[in-house]
């Protein structure tokens, strides 16, 4: 039987139902000082035609990458999963341990919690829900990615997302967001509001990596406004395409 989404938001800590008391503000852009610092650009060794690579050649490219230090401890690479056509797009931070040694992301507990998120709103994974990473390797000891790793591996997203063309774009932690949005990010000063993934102009949300909700359980009630946020935002974009 499926389990109701009472049984779902309780599993995710959320329960009783926590109601969304004011509806968060929709901006564009990044609104605080502290987080417009722009992060390094692409390395210049990038490769130059990631541009025209489709999804078999860019998962070979991204299996083969020696473009940041991320590949010397490496199993493999972990490039994403889910509905190459969908409309929801998740970008967490990097691979961990059994996310190296399977080949996709969110496996481990973080990913359990992530399906639960995402039932809460009606989705699951596969579903018209695409998920991938910031890097596409383990970082050492599960370390959060420095800034030119994640600026080696940005043209391998940005050509994921060319190919996905999502309506939205979710940006789970610190990590997602500065590589989505170029700009260092504080999570508390981003989250509630509509940033802009570059000149497509798609919106992107900001909100807490899973597995931090798994450190720091009161922040889940924040967590399930940004949800709530995401689904009216994902209706309104259905209804004014």
């Amino acid at each position: 039987m499926k389990p109701s989404r009472d049984q779902i938001l309780r599993e995710m800590g959320l329960g009783p139902v926590w109601k969304l008391r004011k509806a968060p503000q929709v901006v564009s852009g990044l609104s605080e000082p502290e987080t417009a610092a722009t992060i390094p650009a692409v390395v210049d060794n990038a490769p130059l035609s990631i541009k025209n690579l489709d999804w078999e050649s860019l998962a070979a490219t991204v299996s083969a990458c020696r473009q940041c230090r991320l590949c010397e401890a490496r199993k493999q690479a972990v490039l994403g999963v889910g509905d190459s056509q969908a409309d929801w797009l998740f970008v967490g931070e990097g691979p961990g341990a059994e996310e190296d040694e399977r080949g996709e992301p969110f496996v481990g507990q973080a990913g359990q919690l992530l399906d639960n998120m995402l039932a809460s709103i009606d989705l699951q994974r596969g579903r018209d829900v695409y998920i991938a990473n910031a890097v596409k390797c383990r970082p050492p000891k599960n370390r959060t990615p420095d800034h030119d790793e994640i600026a080696a591996c940005r043209p391998y997203l940005a050509q994921q997302i060319a190919l996905i063309q999502p309506k939205l774009i979710v940006a789970m932690g610190r990590p997602a967001a500065q590589a989505l949005l170029q700009a260092e990010v504080k999570i508390s000063a981003a989250r509630g509001k509509l940033h802009d993934y570059e000149r497509e102009r798609i919106p992107v949300i900001v909100t807490y990596h899973p597995a931090y909700l798994l450190r720091n359980l009161l922040d889940k009630a924040k967590a399930w406004e940004d949800l709530c946020f995401m689904r009216s935002t994902m209706r309104q974009l259905k209804a004014h395409p």
